[in-house]
């Protein structure tokens, strides 16, 4: 499911095309150090980038699509504010990565590799994380957690949402107290002139 572009995120995405494309010769052998290079950039591939670096080599965007979903390297999808990866290690995987997996698949409603759709949570799979005494791992913007359970995929969630709501609440108070002071320059403007 992609997600959809932000606004001028559409003329961003262009723009770090062409900057690239400038830089490389328009080869279909530098189609992956080029799409290594706008993912630097951007974050991601975004459809767009894609579709306009096949115009630029003469690659159908299909073939350009195909070899970005071929390598575990290139990203679909913009990394969400919260980056949840699940291992699938083996020890992972045996001790219930799977159903850690499938708990923020369901309470996120995205799949492996999806963003949501305000981009708050990007959930991905990796093969490990070198942590297996602590079996099944979830790392959660690099904060690393063990022995994660359905239970405690509904605590990491909440603690999250907290913090989204504390930064919602934080941004609220500066905007009241903005629109506080502006409120009193102006009061001492009326008063000046009085």
């Amino acid at each position: 499911m992609p997600v959809e572009l932000l606004e001028g995120e559409r003329e961003t995405i262009l723009s770090e095309v062409e900057n690239t494309l400038q830089d490389k010769e328009k080869t279909r052998e530098n189609l992956i150090p080029i799409l290594q290079q706008v993912q630097k950039k951007l974050g991601y591939l975004p459809g767009l980038a894609m579709e306009k670096i096949g115009e630029a080599l003469g690659i159908p965007a299909v073939d350009v699509f195909g070899l970005a979903t071929f390598y575990d390297q290139f990203r679909l999808n913009p990394p969400g504010e919260h980056e949840i990866k699940v291992c699938m290690g083996t020890a992972c995987y045996m001790t219930g990565g799977r159903i850690a997996l499938d708990s923020f698949k369901r309470k996120l409603e995205i799949n492996e590799g999806e963003t949501t759709s305000d981009r708050k949570y990007s959930l991905e799979r990796v093969a490990c994380v070198g942590c297996c005494t602590m079996a099944p791992v979830v790392v959660v913007d690099e904060r690393i957690e063990g022995h994660v359970t359905a239970t405690r995929v509904d605590g990491l969630m909440l603690e999250l949402q907290g913090e989204a709501g504390k930064e919602d609440h934080a941004e609220e108070e500066r905007e009241e107290e903005q629109e506080g002071e502006e409120r009193e320059e102006i009061q001492e403007e009326g008063e000046q002139e009085q």
